[in-house]
């Protein structure tokens, strides 16, 4: 499990990073909205924990979708303010504070959706504007730091997650360890428009990630433990195929109205 933890994020980031540079920090953003994150930390919690305990973090991790773009949105304005480390020492202290609010909330599948939802919608309208470029510029000299910040972020919250109870271990799951290398190296590479590109399209992916953990939540205490996981894995794939085709939707309607 330790070898887990110490490859399966790195390798995800690498992929990140090279998807990033083919096309571009938006479709890198989409791809870190999925759950290849917290999604293990959570089951390898449950394995250890039990399928219940496992359950209840899992709600949790719905509801922290609000932190992590609390942390997203922070970052964002802050990087069109100050450089790095500032802004992310002022991003981690928001989704603390986030965090906190969200413990005091009733573990409820129902209540951590709804949190969710409305974080999912105010997101994009407080998000400051974007640059979409199709192809990243620079090199990726600096994707074994990207790979060996993101295993050590995992390794520290995992160790820590399991001893801190279920809603904890899913708010501490869903800690913005993606969100938070590609925003920092994203901002020393390209400049602070592009990390608001990257967090625009994480949105995206985060409806996949909550179908992913709502789905753990139900099933979880209902039916076998591995059927779960099956099902979660489909249901969030299904969920991202409805959101892109939404999106072209309305691409296509706002490209009718323009012509009209």
């Amino acid at each position: 499990m330790l070898l887990l933890k110490l490859t399966v994020v790195p390798l995800f980031i690498a992929a990140l990073s090279l998807a990033g540079r083919r096309w571009g920090s938006g479709v890198a953003g989409l791809l870190g909205g999925f759950p290849i994150v917290a999604g293990p930390i959570v089951v390898f919690v449950a394995l250890e924990q039990g399928s219940q305990f496992g359950a209840l973090t899992a709600t949790a991790a719905i509801s922290a979708i609000a932190a992590l773009l609390v942390f997203g949105v922070a970052y964002c304005w802050a990087s069109t303010r100050w450089s790095w480390p500032t802004a992310l020492a002022y991003a981690t202290g928001a989704w603390f504070f986030a965090a906190i609010g969200l413990e005091a909330l009733p573990t409820s599948p129902a209540v951590a959706i709804a949190v969710a939802g409305l974080a999912l919608a105010l997101a994009p309208r407080a998000l400051p504007p974007s640059e979409s470029i199709s192809t990243a510029v620079g090199s990726l000299t600096d994707l074994p730091y990207r790979m060996i910040t993101g295993a050590m972020l995992t390794l520290a919250v995992t160790t820590a997650a399991a001893s801190l109870g279920e809603v904890w271990s899913g708010l501490l799951a869903v800690f913005p360890i993606i969100g938070l290398v590609l925003a920092v190296f994203t901002h020393r590479a390209q400049g602070p428009y592009q990390v608001a590109h990257v967090y625009h399209g994480m949105v995206k992916g985060l409806y996949s990630f909550a179908t992913f953990f709502l789905a753990l939540a139900v099933l979880w205490p209902r039916i076998e433990f591995w059927s779960a996981c099956a099902i979660a894995v489909g249901a969030s794939i299904a969920t991202q195929a409805v959101v892109q085709g939404l999106l072209r939707h309305n691409s296509k309607t706002q490209q009718h109205v323009h012509r009209l």
